[in-house]
């Protein structure tokens, strides 16, 4: 596909005259031809990072882009420093894949961008096929996140990753459904199956290492939802792991205040540790706390204090209360569950056992 698309840039920015570059619809670089005449900064930084940033992504969509069906003529903007530019969107089948860019002095009309049509819709259906098959490929997450060796061996064989890799898991809204065919060339995504109950209703992702987090975060804003991020894994064969970890991390996401809406694995502390107990070990560090966690508020205030290290007047200036109605809580706390607030193993014990609650 890349060497199509090649092909058809060089070409269309010979008979145009212009330079021109082709962008996949999450404004990721796929093909350029040779630059000449002035270019502005936008150009320069597509070129050599290979994707625009999002504050150029969005200057470029407040111009309707993303559902114009035919070209679109952006002017110049002497204050942002861009040239006028035309975008010709590579439709196919009813659905914008990617965009074609144009600098245009004024000679662009649109009787010599008719004369490149077919070389428009011919990228395009190159950037639909290759949609197409990702979407394929996405359906051997599972196999490849699987912790069977025999079962990741053939999906790495088909899919052929390349390291460093990163999972990311992201929770599905019943009521939405994200376009995983615009993320970024490099990133194989599986949807939830339909009808999936909630704890299954996931969409499973593997990214390159250096973007698995902006991927998750992308998703999880189309999806509304939360995220959770594994570690960077060099060989794809261990990306099971970074999978395994991207699920405790959306569980934490979820469940922990603080960590949402992506979490990532590398910064969980202590809930890596719990994530990882086998639920009945989970529910019974959790019952140490059972009296404190029958009422939220002393839960919470006995919480709060033990993540400040016991400091009083921070854990009061957090709860918003005067000192001494902290001290009444905590000595009613200690009532409560039998415990001595005083003795660090006591505290150690009750700290666990309210983060279990909440992983729980």
């Amino acid at each position: 596909m890349q060497e199509d698309l090649q092909e058809s840039v060089d070409e269309i920015a010979r008979l145009l005259g212009a330079s021109a570059t082709l962008e996949d619809r999450s404004f990721q670089l796929l093909a350029y031809a040779a630059q000449s005449g002035a270019i502005d900064h936008v150009r320069q930084e597509s070129i050599l990072r290979r994707r625009a940033t999002d504050l150029v992504r969005e200057y470029f969509e407040g111009y309707g882009i993303a559902h114009a069906e035919g070209p679109v003529r952006i002017p110049a903007d002497a204050a942002l420093g861009v040239l006028a530019r035309v975008c010709v969107p590579l439709r196919h089948g009813g659905v914008t894949y990617g965009y074609l860019w144009l600098l245009d002095s004024g000679a662009i009309t649109d009787e010599r961008l008719a004369q490149v049509r077919p070389l428009v819709a011919r990228a395009a259906a190159a950037l639909a096929q290759d949609a197409r098959s990702r979407q394929d490929l996405g359906g051997l997450l599972d196999e490849l996140f699987s912790a069977d060796p025999e079962r990741r061996a053939g999906a790495l064989a088909r899919l052929g990753p390349r390291g460093p890799v990163a999972a990311a898991a992201v929770r599905a809204a019943p009521d939405r459904v994200a376009p995983l065919w615009t993320l970024p060339r490099g990133v194989l995504a599986r949807p939830p199956a339909i009808d999936a109950p909630g704890d299954e209703a996931v969409v499973a992702l593997l990214a390159p290492a250096r973007i698995a987090a902006d991927v998750a975060a992308r998703v999880q804003a189309m999806y509304g939802t939360s995220a959770g991020v594994g570690a960077p894994r060099e060989e794809p064969g261990e990306a099971w792991r970074s999978w395994r970890e991207a699920r405790q991390a959306l569980t934490v996401a979820e469940r922990v205040p603080g960590h949402g809406p992506v979490a990532a694995w590398a910064g969980l502390g202590v809930y890596k540790m719990l994530t990882k107990l086998p639920p009945d070990d989970l529910r019974e560090l959790a019952g140490e706390a059972a009296g404190l966690l029958a009422d939220p508020e002393l839960a919470h205030t006995v919480e709060t204090y033990l993540d400040r290290g016991g400091h009083v007047q921070q854990t009061a200036a957090a709860l918003g209360v005067h000192r001494q109605t902290l001290y009444y809580r905590l000595a009613k706390a200690e009532r409560i569950a039998a415990a001595d607030l005083s003795d660090g193993e006591t505290r150690l014990r009750l700290h666990l056992a309210l983060k279990a609650a909440r992983v729980r």
